[in-house]
This record gives structure tokens, C-alpha cells and sequence, in this order.
């Protein structure tokens, strides 16, 4: 660690900012810790997070990799005001972290981990390029192409699970690796029906077969849809210019509490009142 860095109160100009998304890059390739979190380092913020998190992007598609959606964070508004929060933050996910699960089971191997944890989300793909804010439920599902049930893998570079929501925006939003499941196209006649089960669904997360947690979809900002809702209005807000497009997948929040996740581990998750099929996942 650079003590220098540390200390310095002009980390947020422009090559402060992207010796932090270095750190971070360094850190995710190499598998080793950052000692201290940058919300912990004078004068950084979100605005500063959301510059490194878009150096992140330069440098890994600068290196042969495409971003292909986004992640959300803090969908849960209980906690917003606690942390500052005005909405919902993310991350982009890339080519090589991004899964696909034949028959709904998979083994995947992630190459210098720190500290892995599991959470089934739901997923989306995006289906039209969509500058509007102010959406509700329905309005998003209806650019919408399939959903599907997934896992996020997160990792956190930040000793002890210790990190603000700049930390989370600054170093890809925790992403390793997201697993998707069977993609389930979303019809025009089936929208009305998906906004009330996107409330109101159930999930349960089994370890070797044995129940650890039920979650549910009200979990993810009262409905994953809703979710997406809100994220393309803090994108409309924060990144007008980049706004969610077609092709982009989309993953919308933890629906039970993220899970230590071990070699060998085997994870499934089950899904009640939403018509998609359980998911498994072995650690390899």
C-alpha cells in the first residue's frame, strides 16, 4: 500500500482517481486485500466512486473485455437514509464474469477470491435502449426481453466485510461472477401478472440440501421490478449519457442475506410463486 496515497487529500483528481481503480484492478488480479477502504481516505465520495468505477470499465475493455449489464447495491430504502443514500448504486459486470448454467446447474471456479459470499437474485435482459425515468413496475418489464433466477458471487477486497457505499460503487460493486439460470421470455400478456408475483414470490437457499434462508421478492425493493425501475432512474439521473440498453442484463439485489461461500460448497435455490426453475451452483 502506498502510504502517500493514503494520506493524499487530492486523491479525488484525475490521477488520484485512477491510481484507485489501478489498486482496485491490481487487488481483483492478484487476490490480495486493500487495506483500507477508500471512504476512510480524505475527500473521497460516491461522485469520486463513480469516476473510478468508469476508469474500471476503460481499463478491463482496454484489456479485451466487454461490459454486458449492471449490478445494483442497497436495494433496500430502510437503509438509505442511514448511509446518505438518495437511491439504489451499481457496478458493471463483464464477458468473463458473467455464467450461463446448462439444465439450471453449474461449477464454477473463481481464481483469486479474498472472501466469497452467495445471494440469489432475480435477472433481467434489458431489450430496448430507455432514457425515460420515473418508471414503475410495469412500465419496466415492459423493456424487458426474459428473466431468469441467478447467484451473484461477491467478494470483497475490504478486510472484515468493512465498507461504505462508495467502497461498494469504486471496486465493481463486489462482483466476481454472476451464474444465470433458465432465461424465461417475458410476453406482453403476461406483464400484469408478473408485476403481482415479482412482490409476492418466495425463495429458499439450501446448503447441501439443507434450508438455510427464505427470502423473498419484496426483499429487492419491495420487487425486483421496482428495482429496475429505480435503477434506470439513478442511472437517467447520474450517467444520462449512458443509459440502460439493449442486450444489457441486469441483476437486481440479494433476496435473503449473502452467504459464505466455500470450495466444495453446493448451493441451491428454490423459487415458489414465480415460474422459474431451481438453480444450482457448485464451488469448484
Amino acid at each position: 500500500m502506498n502510504k502517500e496515497l493514503v494520506n493524499d487529500t487530492s486523491i479525488t483528481s484525475h490521477d488520484g482517481v485512477e491510481a484507485l481503480a489501478r489498486e482496485v484492478l491490481a487487488s481483483s488480479e492478484s487476490g490480495q486485500m486493500i487495506p483500507v477502504p477508500f471512504s476512510a481516505r480524505p475527500g473521497f465520495d460516491l461522485n469520486a466512486a463513480y469516476e473510478v468505477e468508469a476508469i474500471l470499465k476503460r481499463l478491463r475493455e482496454a484489456s479485451g473485455h466487454k461490459a454486458v449489464g449492471r449490478k445494483v447495491g442497497y436495494a433496500n430504502k430502510a437503509i438509505w437514509r442511514i448511509l446518505k443514500l438518495e437511491s439504489l448504486v451499481w457496478g458493471h459486470m463483464y464477458d468473463d464474469t458473467v455464467h450461463y448454467a446448462d439444465n439450471n446447474s453449474t461449477t464454477l471456479t473463481i481464481a483469486n477470491a479474498r472472501s466469497l459470499k452467495i445471494e440469489p437474485e432475480i435477472v433481467f435482459g434489458w431489450k430496448t435502449s430507455l432514457t425515460s425515468d420515473n418508471l414503475d413496475a410495469r412500465a419496466a418489464l415492459e423493456a424487458i426481453d426474459w428473466l431468469a433466477l441467478g447467484f451473484e458471487i461477491i467478494d470483497c477486497p475490504f478486510p472484515g466485510w468493512q465498507f461504505q457505499p462508495s467502497d461498494f460503487v469504486a471496486s465493481f460493486g463486489l462482483h466476481a461472477a454472476l451464474v444465470v439460470g433458465e432465461r424465461i421470455a417475458v410476453r406482453p400478456e403476461s406483464i400484469a401478472q408478473l408485476v403481482d408475483n415479482l412482490s409476492y414470490f418466495k425463495v429458499r437457499m439450501l446448503k447441501a440440501g439443507g434450508l438455510i434462508e427464505e427470502g423473498s421478492g419484496k426483499n429487492s425493493l419491495r420487487s425486483p421490478a421496482l428495482c429496475l425501475a429505480e435503477l434506470a432512474d439513478a442511472i437517467a439521473k447520474r450517467s444520462p449519457t449512458e443509459p440502460l440498453t439493449a442486450g444489457e442484463i441486469i441483476s437486481t439485489g440479494t433476496l435473503t442475506a449473502g452467504h459464505q461461500l466455500e470450495k466444495g460448497d453446493v448451493w441451491t435455490a428454490e423459487v415458489t410463486g414465480l415460474a422459474v426453475p431451481a438453480l444450482t451452483l457448485t464451488l469448484a
